[in-house]
């Protein structure tokens, strides 16, 4: 297999080729893998240091007025596809996996242009620009969602497969870890909140005023929560101010190192709702209380978390309503509701899918041919 992955701009759409990369190289040690992105996307970060090489073609997105980028971004839309055309016969591909992102747009139509295969993976909920664009000319279009199905033109074509995931997002030994963790014995229950490696900056200020308001009144409760780098410094300043620092039940991490076990081990996450968040609330069966980033494009966080809260898998507060009263609230009915919780945790398992790595390496071995 020669294939080429291509998907930039964030996490989401790097992390699903990332695990797809490592599952062609685990079945096929001959295969060639390489990378398409942007100068300036995350994946100048992560696919070099997953040990992939990298391409660039240079594409922006589309304002939505008119401004002097569209301009280029409409001279780069036509010079790129040639570009990606150059570079699709110089690598030798035989097969495109694209995972959305405004660079899979001239790298796709360049394939389509060579009659190379296209397989489209679509993380969220509603369907992104680019693969709207692109769905007609794909052999196979995977999503994470069902509801996705009716946003697309050729819903016949796509395929409800979860997201694929790096690694093993389920640590083993639930009852060890929660054990050594002092649940059970010390403490009753775990929360465990995260806002992303980056932060996220009223959701920590929300959880901070719920640790004051809410877990510094019960200690019984071990809650752990990770700021994320660029706040970690302001945060730790307002745990002292709020007087947290001497709960022994109540922990601040900039960064959670082995957030498997963490998961694990919680009885109930807040976090935010991004496509690869949900995938591991899922597969690891979490209630959870969720805070969408109003900061991303078509709000799409929003719409992930809605289909987890139609199915009561869910309770979601936008950040618009989020304050320490409604989230203390959220997280004082859950806990406190042993059944509710139960019934919270198998909905939310409903939506795992575990195979989706595998079932989209055989399809793009099977295209490869």
């Amino acid at each position: 297999m020669n294939i080429v992955i291509t998907g930039g701009g964030t996490g989401g759409h790097v992390n699903p080729g990332l695990a797809i990369a490592d599952t062609v190289r685990k079945h096929d040690g001959t295969a060639k893998i390489s990378f398409v992105g942007t100068s300036h996307g995350i994946e100048n970060k992560l696919v070099p240091k997953a040990g992939y090489d990298l391409y660039h073609v240079e594409i922006t997105g589309l304002r939505r007025k008119f401004t002097l980028e569209n301009l280029k971004t409409l001279y780069l839309t036509v010079t790129s596809v040639s570009k990606a055309k150059k570079l699709l016969k110089k690598l030798g591909c035989n097969v495109v996996f694209a995972t959305g992102g405004y660079v899979c747009y001239p790298v796709a139509k360049a394939a389509h242009k060579l009659h190379i295969p296209i397989v489209l993976h679509e993380a969220n909920a509603i369907p992104g620009v680019a693969v709207k664009m692109l769905e007609r000319y794909a052999d196979t279009v995977y999503v994470n969602f069902e509801e996705s199905k009716k946003y697309l033109k050729y819903p016949q074509k796509a395929i409800r497969v979860g997201n694929p995931i790096i690694g093993d997002i389920c640590a083993e030994n639930r009852d060890a870890i929660r054990k050594e963790l002092g649940i059970g014995t010390k403490y009753e229950k775990m929360l465990l909140s995260f806002g992303g490696s980056m932060g996220a900056q009223q959701l920590n200020f929300a959880v901070l005023k719920l640790m004051r308001d809410y877990s510094k009144k019960h200690p019984e409760i071990l809650h752990v929560h990770a700021t994320g780098s660029i706040e970690y410094e302001v945060d730790k300043k307002l745990f002292a101010e709020y007087s947290l620092s001497e709960c022994e039940n109540i922990k601040l991490l900039e960064y959670i190192y082995d957030m498997p076990q963490k998961m694990a081990a919680a009885d109930l996450v807040i976090c935010r709702a991004g496509s690869m968040t949900l995938s591991e609330l899922e597969r690891n069966a979490k209630p959870s209380v969720l805070i969408p980033s109003p900061n991303v494009t078509n709000n799409h966080q929003f719409k992930n978390a809605t289909v987890l809260s139609n199915a009561d898998a869910a309770v979601v507060i936008e950040e618009k309503d989020l304050d320490s009263e409604a989230l203390t609230k959220a997280v004082d009915q859950l806990l406190s509701n042993g059944q509710k919780l139960k019934q919270m945790s198998e909905n939310a398992l409903k939506f795992a899918v575990w195979d989706t790595n595998e079932v989209i390496y055989k399809r793009l071995a099977e295209l490869a041919k």
